[in-house]
């Protein structure tokens, strides 16, 4: 009898977790995604997703939803996405404030399965090399993010978001996709806030900084040997000189992938910094 109470106590706790962090997948486009039309290949979920050509975006609603949304872009070097540490853990992370998160399933770089390249590129922390197999997919990624703020906007009311409150998310890569967002961006599919995490510039598209006040956050580590925080330095000073709100953490130690971690150090508190900011910029 006692191992039958149990058992329904475990199903009714695991039954309000799955309810906590509902999730709904929205496909970005009704068809093919513009521009991958010729792509064949089928996407590896797991941990790490590849190869993905259908864009999609993954809802998380908190229960009391405070009219913010964040739009996360995991990393993964535009050949994979970090998508459970980078976007379903801070998405959690962010329904916990009553922030209304959507993980950006964006199109990535196919790896050739018969020259693999990729794990020596990263080893070697090849810039040039990763620059040059990127560079075609990041305006098809970059799209992606458009179409994701472009969604959200238009079915805040569904979400009770506040329609100048939708902001994107970016680590490593995924930072390059944020940044290219926003500096890309028409009128209507602008984020009203950006974050970079780790975020990687040699690949930013676009050149126009927002003239509507549009606050960035930043966040890396001096000793990340993968992006080193030049990156960081240059979009802080963009902000900078366009005279825009921005907020900038540069922790002595975390390296690079710590969102989603825990380090036991002083760079564990990012997440909180981020909320603050989040918070100050909107008065919650």
């Amino acid at each position: 009898m006692k191992k039958n109470i149990f058992y329904f106590i475990g199903l009714s706790l695991l039954a309000t977790t799955l309810n906590l962090y509902s999730q709904e997948v929205i496909r970005l486009y009704p068809g093919v995604a513009p521009g991958s039309e010729s792509w064949d290949w089928k996407e590896q979920k797991g941990i790490y997703i590849k190869d993905v050509t259908q864009p999609t975006i993954t809802a998380f609603l908190p229960e009391n939803p405070n009219g913010i949304a964040v739009i996360i872009a995991p990393g993964g070097a535009f050949h994979f996405l970090s998508y459970e540490a980078e976007g379903v853990t801070l998405a959690k992370w962010l329904n916990d404030k009553g922030i209304t998160a959507f993980v950006l399933k964006y199109r990535l770089v196919h790896e050739d399965p018969d020259k693999p390249y990729l794990k020596k590129m990263l080893m070697e922390k090849d810039s040039k090399l990763m620059d040059s197999v990127c560079a075609p997919v990041v305006p098809l990624a970059t799209q992606d993010g458009l179409m994701a703020i472009e969604y959200v906007r238009n079915h805040a009311a569904e979400y009770n978001i506040d329609t100048e409150r939708i902001g994107i998310e970016g680590s490593s890569a995924g930072g390059t996709i944020a940044m290219s967002v926003a500096l890309s961006a028409t009128d209507y599919n602008r984020p009203n806030f950006v974050a970079s995490t780790y975020g990687y510039e040699g690949l930013v598209i676009g050149s126009n900084v927002p003239n509507d006040r549009t606050p960035l956050f930043i966040c890396a580590a001096s000793d990340d040997d993968m992006v080193p925080i030049q990156h960081s330095l240059k979009f802080y000073n963009m902000w900078i000189d366009a005279n825009q709100p921005v907020e900038m953490h540069i922790y002595q130690n975390g390296n690079h992938g710590f969102v989603g971690s825990t380090k036991n150090l002083p760079v564990d508190t990012w997440f909180e910094r981020f909320v603050d900011w989040i918070f100050i910029n909107y008065s919650i």
